[in-house]
């Protein structure tokens, strides 16, 4: 690194990136519009200290595909935040940090899982009055200004205790994530727009009686293919998505444990176009069956094999 330009950094750091989308406009390495940063300065801010330590050097590896479903954006925040405290030497705990990052990414999913690692469950807490007011601070005043842009010399708001919940769930071992990506993205927002103000009871009862099994199933040993591909079935969001999803329906009609040994459930990863396959073998069987549905639908796609991060986020030093 060129020590003039540490000199002159913007708030005191220069960004390096590489991994997914490293050639796409989605990554800004400016200081003051980059994500990573922004958070970083937000946690910084809120305990007085207005910019990065003198000189600072952060290089970024990601390796979590941009706009998939997969929480790129909540982990990025999860970094962020212990960026922040890493640089600050501010000693927060996780759950602390978890208040911070809800204060940028307002559901818990991602962030807590990131963080936290494993299976995870969360909710957002129950605050009085006072509290949920500062939960419900707009975005566009906790960023970027004054968490992470023009520095205006005042406090942006700060988290209250407790802004989120988790559990650790068991999780079996012999259970493996077969994630199939397909090339092309499906922004947050427009997967959100797609969705119902109100759901029916029969739709919302149907949810709560599988998810309230699937959490246990996923952890027995051996695991039940029938309760875990029953528990994962849905009703509230995967049928109003699959407009935005070439092959989506067919997919999750037509790839079962009977007809797909070693599978055990399948679903859209998050918001999607990601289809998440849960199985014990036969893993890249399963994935080119799913890669060849959406070939059909004229998607290209890839695919990975993983297993949960049980430490979540850790600082090596």
């Amino acid at each position: 690194m060129c020590p003039s330009l540490l000199e002159t950094a913007t708030l005191n750091c220069v960004i390096s990136y590489e991994g997914e989308g490293a050639d796409s406009e989605h990554i800004d390495l400016s200081p003051d519009r980059n994500l990573l940063t922004r958070v970083a300065l937000y946690v910084l801010r809120c305990h007085d200290q207005h910019q990065f330590p003198a000189k600072t050097v952060i290089h970024i590896k990601n390796d979590i595909p941009l706009g998939r479903g997969l929480g790129s954006s909540g982990a990025a925040v999860v970094a962020g935040v212990i960026l922040g405290n890493e640089v600050g030497k501010l000693g927060l705990t996780k759950d602390r940090m978890l208040d911070f990052c809800l204060m940028i990414e307002r559901h818990p999913d991602n962030v807590a899982a990131a963080l936290y690692g494993g299976f995870v469950g969360t909710y957002l807490s129950e605050l009085d009055p006072k509290d949920m007011a500062r939960k419900e601070i707009p975005l566009s005043e906790v960023l970027p200004s004054p968490a992470g842009g023009i520095d205006t010399g005042l406090k942006p708001p700060i988290p209250p205790q407790g802004l989120g919940s988790y559990m650790r769930f068991p999780w079996s071992s012999a259970i493996k994530a077969v994630v199939i990506i397909p090339d092309f993205e499906v922004i947050t927002a427009k997967a959100r727009n797609v969705l119902p103000a109100q759901y029916s009871r029969a739709d919302v009862v149907f949810n709560m009686q599988r998810i309230a099994i699937l959490t246990h199933a996923l952890g027995q040993s051996p695991p039940d293919p029938e309760l875990i591909y029953s528990g994962m079935q849905d009703a509230i969001h995967q049928p109003y998505r699959k407009e935005l999803i070439p092959g989506l329906t067919e997919i999750l009609q037509s790839v079962k444990p009977k007809t797909h040994p070693g599978l055990l459930g399948i679903c859209l990863s998050g918001a999607g176009p990601t289809i998440l396959a849960l199985a014990t073998d036969n893993f890249e069987h399963i994935a080119q069956e799913i890669i060849m549905k959406f070939a059909e639908a004229n998607v290209r796609c890839q695919w990975s094999l993983l297993e949960p991060a049980r430490d979540g986020a850790t600082v090596t030093k």
